[in-house]
């Protein structure tokens, strides 16, 4: 175990699967609102980045967001459909990374379910727009790192640790396995 959870009064390793790791993706990603999403990820040189704004994260822990068929990030997925997004909820917890396969579409019912009016800032013919695309991510794996309390418990037990000199830490990280 690392220096820093070696004076840890409590665990704070929980990884998760199944149900539950599908549970925490959609909770993350919703608060976090934003993501980085990298392509590229095998070519060997830096991977390409962008921020983005999931549309919608399903129970499964899928996550969908609209983009046009000719950026870059589509033609990165058509050669090679391995991700990883990135997400920060708040500047002190809510972190979390995940892999996964992204697949392109142009369902029309999809797009008509993840449209939103700001969209419109990137499609400007709307929901009919030639170029709009679907992209789903499936995640396969990934890692977090949040609060088993809330924030206002962790502040404070982050406060209570540093008067005291002791890890009070109410982190919790672990591995996601969708």
């Amino acid at each position: 175990m690392d220096s820093i959870n070696k004076q840890q009064p409590e665990d704070n390793k929980k990884s998760l699967s199944g149900k539950e790791a599908a549970e925490k993706i959609k909770e993350l990603a919703e608060k976090a609102q934003s993501c980085f999403f990298c392509t590229d990820l095998k070519s060997g040189k830096p991977f390409a980045t962008r921020p983005m704004s999931p549309q919608k994260v399903d129970e499964q822990g899928n996550i969908w967001f609209l983009s046009a068929d000719d950026s870059h990030k589509n033609e990165e997925i058509a050669a090679d459909p391995s991700v990883q997004l990135l997400f920060q909820g708040s500047p002190h917890s809510d972190f979390m990374s995940l892999y996964g396969k992204a697949t392109i579409s142009r369902d029309k019912e999809k797009i008509k379910e993840l449209w939103e009016p700001l969209v419109k800032t990137w499609f400007t013919e709307g929901q009919d727009d030639p170029r709009i695309t679907v992209i789903k991510v499936s995640p396969e794996d990934g890692y977090y790192w949040d609060t088993k309390h809330g924030t206002m418990v962790a502040f404070a037990k982050m406060i209570v640790g540093a008067a005291t000199g002791q890890t009070l830490d109410d982190s919790v990280e672990g591995k996601l396995t969708v």
